[in-house]
């Protein structure tokens, strides 16, 4: 008989894993103790040698859908003797559990819920500690019922009693409830009035009728109408103005989705996960569903709540497939509040599908495609935060800020970094509100207590003013932060690479430390400094932000640096535009990757305006997907401070004369890309002697083409390269790299 001691870290605590322990080590006859601790999970177990390694074999292999394992250690200590199994009270400690993310119903609850004899029949608010809602119902640390947004709902008897029962999978499951104790849904007119009928039922009607319904999920509200409606959809984008922004489709199962999309075997096993993150998909017919994408792709994504799986599955007369868009005003966080909803989305919603149980805090959902087996994330949300990243170096007690664009923020306790879910643009008042309280309620849900401060070097970022102000009200050390240097941190930490590398990073803006804007950089380095040593020819933004919108302003500012201005699209106030550039007023001088698209796009199709911020390149890559590259690259470099710089004149006229011959644009948009892939193999080739890991971050590296390409190029060279795994390439992930700087400079002069 050998005794054996473990003790596991990682999400096992409030997920059912005591319960799972318990019945494991009856099934093996093993006998012993087991109890939570501030860390996460200890056990003492004791039986025959074989038993005891099938036990931490199914705990590696079967554990609960909940848990997440990220640290089993094994001692053995001398046998006892001691006979049967117990569940010990928990230790004291400093509290540092994990809470589990939001995740989609398992297979047990949904067999429960189609099941006309059991009291749970078509319940929308099913759950058990398999499955179903966390992070949006918990206000605070332990995790109990009266500490959740569940407080409002005491348990029936035959709740209490699977609550209690340690063989039911509701054992200590804290959201667990039915239709006599639970929260319900209600179907409101577009008045706010109540309707009398089946919630679930007026709302498949409406949705079939065309009508625009708002849909209350886990955490937040949505806009949903059915998909195969042109009229639907233009209705909907109308009233929310939103005429040209890609729109998510809910499809009922994955073969409504395949009706679209062409969907691969990771891409399937991804969208049925408990996570259920929204997948960009290739379209069957590229250029069908136009109103509800202008590129090749969908955003789909199946149903992650009970209440959702009952919308879609048809039985009075709803659609399979539904646009379901973010319930927010322009600009601001999705909705979560149901008055707040019935005020915000008056004249905009036909009907509210709602429910009584509130949200504590607001998530958005997820969005990735897969690449190459797996996520790569252009928001990492709901479904994921806020589980934290294990990363392979000591974070405690550093808090970054992140950008501005696409905020977040990131807290760091031991070898864990928090990292925030999708927040959104801090320009807006209310995205800072929301930027805020979210930063709050994760210090204060997982007892973080920042010991040094980490933001952007951008002044004027709303996110770097949180940081001076918490800087001085709490007498923290403040570090700013290259930002272009936090993305190459932000993948080596992602990657577990501790340096140095070589770092290509690719993104629309970001002040460097010259005091220009940045945005095609060669970095060398890595955690604790850094050198700027290869970027891309400046150009300069007419009017600086408005360029970002009026991207025929940097069309044609990159025509007249080449000397062609007459390939430049004609706009509004051109005249007005070209005395700018010829006085240098007003005119930012930007290497960033980001506006190079916008203004090639321009040049290509002759399009002056965005409809939003980043359209332009998506656009362009949807137009190069699958056409054959011109040949346009001209490999033209010049040195200038100790800084390599491709000279995109050359490439701006190749492409200016091979139009005017007659070439697609789709031939030149996919050879621009292509001169892009080029141009890094030779700046890599140039400024990596020594041929040191490569890392690919900025949100440019989201186009799959500049992805797979760069990757394909590099490797295909010799070299090791990298890209994100865990956090989006975009400004959401910065936050990881501040945090991984801030903390190699807590030893350092800080």
């Amino acid at each position: 008989m050998i005794r054996r001691h473990l003790l596991i870290e990682g999400i096992v605590q409030g997920v059912g894993f005591r319960p799972f322990v318990h019945r494991l080590a009856a099934r093996l006859s093993l006998s012993g103790w087991g109890r939570n601790t501030a860390a996460g999970l200890e056990l003492e177990l004791e039986g025959p040698a074989a038993a005891l390694d099938e036990f931490l074999r199914t705990l590696r292999a079967d554990p609960p859908p909940l848990a997440v394992l990220e640290e089993i250690r094994t001692e053995d200590i001398p046998a006892t003797g001691e006979t049967g199994f117990a569940i010990l009270p928990s230790a004291a400690g400093e509290a540092a559990t994990l809470v589990s993310p939001d995740l989609a119903p398992c297979d047990a609850c949904l067999r429960e819920m189609n099941d006309p004899g059991g009291r749970r029949y078509r319940y929308p608010f099913i759950n058990c500690t398999d499955c179903g809602p966390r992070f949006s119902i918990i206000w605070r640390l332990p995790y109990d019922r009266p500490a959740t947004t569940m407080a409002g709902f005491p348990m029936c008897p035959d709740c209490a009693a699977e609550y209690r029962d340690i063989n039911s999978r509701r054992y200590h499951a804290q959201p667990n409830c039915c239709p006599v104790c639970g929260p319900r849904a209600v179907y409101l007119d577009a008045d706010g009035r109540p309707c009398a009928g089946d919630p679930i039922a007026l709302a498949q009607e409406a949705l079939a009728a065309g009508k625009i319904v708002a849909v209350k999920g886990t955490g937040g509200i949505h806009l949903a109408c059915r998909a195969d409606s042109p009229d639907a959809v233009a209705r909907l984008r109308r009233r929310k103005h939103r005429p040209e922004k890609p729109l998510a489709l809910m499809a009922r199962d994955l073969s409504a989705a395949a009706r679209l999309c062409d969907v691969t075997d990771a891409e399937a096993a991804l969208l049925q996960s408990p996570r259920r993150p929204i997948l960009l998909l290739p379209k069957r017919d590229p250029a069908g569903q136009c109103w509800l994408s202008a590129t090749a792709r969908l955003g789909v994504m199946l149903p992650y709540t009970p209440l959702h799986i009952l919308l879609l599955d048809g039985t009075c007369g709803g659609p399979d497939l539904l646009v379901m868009t973010s319930a927010n005003r322009p600009g601001c966080p999705v909705l979560i509040d149901n008055s707040e909803a019935l005020s915000a989305l008056w004249g905009i919603a036909d009907g509210f599908l709602l429910h009584d149980r509130p949200i504590a805090n607001r998530c958005d959902d997820s969005l990735a495609m897969v690449w190459r087996g797996a996520p790569v994330f252009f928001r990492r949300s709901r479904g994921y935060a806020p589980q934290p990243l294990l990363l392979d170096r000591d974070v405690s007690g550093v808090l970054a800020f992140g950008a501005e664009q696409k905020g977040s923020f990131a807290a760091g306790r031991g070898r864990h970094a928090f990292m925030s879910q999708y927040i959104g643009d801090l320009k807006n008042a209310e995205t800072l509100d929301h930027y805020r309280t979210a930063l709050t309620g994760a210090l204060h849900l997982f007892g973080l207590q920042p010991a040094a401060l980490v933001c952007d070097l951008h002044p004027d970022y709303a996110s770097t003013r949180e940081a001076e102000q918490m800087a001085k009200r709490e007498h923290l050390p403040l570090r700013q932060v290259q930002h272009h240097w936090a993305h190459m941190a932000a993948c080596m930490v992602d990657n577990r690479l501790d340096g140095p590398v070589f770092g290509l990073i690719w993104d629309g803006t970001g002040l460097g430390e010259d005091g220009q804007i940045w945005g095609a950089e060669c970095l060398l380095g890595d955690c604790r400094g850094y050198r700027r040593v290869g970027s891309i020819r400046p150009t300069a933004l007419p009017g600086g932000d408005a360029c970002v919108i009026v991207i025929g302003r940097t069309a044609l500012s990159l025509a007249l640096d080449a000397g062609c201005p007459e390939a430049a699209p004609d706009f509004a106030r051109r005249g007005g535009v070209t005395a700018l550039l010829r006085s240098g007023y007003r005119c930012p001088q930007s290497s960033g990757m980001g506006r190079l698209f916008d203004g090639v796009y321009s040049l290509l199709t002759g399009r002056t305006d965005a409809g939003y911020d980043g359209q332009a390149p998506a656009l362009l890559e949807a137009l190069a997907e699958g056409a054959a590259p011109a040949d346009v690259y001209f490999p033209a470099y010049y040195e200038e401070n100790g800084v390599r710089r491709f000279d995109t004149r050359p490439l701006i006229r190749a492409l200016c004369t091979a139009k005017a011959a007659g070439t697609t644009a789709a031939a030149l948009a996919a050879g621009f890309q292509q001169a892009l892939c080029r141009m890094a193999l030779d700046q890599c080739r140039a400024l990596n002697p020594d041929r040191l890991p490569v890392v690919l971050s900025g949100g440019v590296f989201l186009n799959r083409a500049l992805l797979e390409g760069v990757t394909a190029l590099l490797e295909g060279a010799g070299y090791r390269v990298y890209s994100h795994k865990r956090v989006s390439p975009s400004d959401e992930g910065l936050a990881l790299g501040q945090l991984a700087i801030g903390a190699a400079g807590l030893s350092a002069a800080f």
